[in-house]
């Protein structure tokens, strides 16, 4: 579900996001599904949007959020603590199709 919510998004990410910043704890339970979701679609985000920078910051005991970039700086961000990596894909289709 979560390689097929990436597909769709394709290079259409870089249109509306100037960058994706994953926070995660390397150890807790309620950073797995956000190492899951990394360890899933990273190599697919990343070809498709070959330009756009995808950072992935690990941290011990930091809680897991997503970060968008969009133009002129602006940015949102959604906890995804205890998500699977199938919802941690939905919600960066949100922050996709958002504007800031």
């Amino acid at each position: 579900m979560a390689a097929a919510a990436v597909r769709s998004l394709g290079s259409t990410l870089a249109k509306n996001i100037r960058e994706i910043r994953l926070h995660l704890c390397q150890t807790s339970a309620a950073s797995k599904g956000a190492r899951d979701f990394v360890e899933q679609n990273y190599v697919t985000l990343k070809k498709a949007n070959p330009d756009l920078p995808i950072l992935i910051r690990e941290c011990s005991g930091v809680p897991a959020r997503l970060w968008a970039r969009y133009d002129l700086g602006k940015e949102r961000s959604l906890a995804v603590d205890n998500m699977s990596a199938d919802q941690i894909a939905g919600a960066l289709q949100t922050l996709a199709q958002s504007k800031p």
